[in-house]
């Protein structure tokens, strides 16, 4: 999978994590997109160094998908913990 179908899975899993993860970021959509891509690329580092499961070269693999929307979350939890969730604020 090239560097554009890893930037449409992590946009994809981004809009997941927000899914599952419901509120307002300090970065808004912007800052979520980001997350989303950058997340998408460390979930499938993780992936690879971490658990010895390197992601495949597949958009539809389900194990692809996991390590995405895992490091979308993992990254999502990481930005509200160190910038604060917005949601709190009014």
């Amino acid at each position: 999978m090239g560097l554009i179908g890893w930037i449409i899975l992590g946009l994809l899993a981004g809009a997941i994590a927000k899914l599952l993860l419901p509120g307002r970021d300090p970065g808004g959509v912007l800052g979520t997109v980001v997350i989303g891509v950058v997340g998408a690329f460390l979930g499938g580092w993780l992936s690879a160094k971490l658990l010895d499961k390197p992601v495949t070269h597949h958009f539809f693999n389900g194990a692809t998908w996991l390590s995405a929307i895992g490091g979308s979350l993992v990254l999502l939890v990481g930005y509200r913990l160190l910038f604060g969730n917005s949601r709190d604020r009014r």
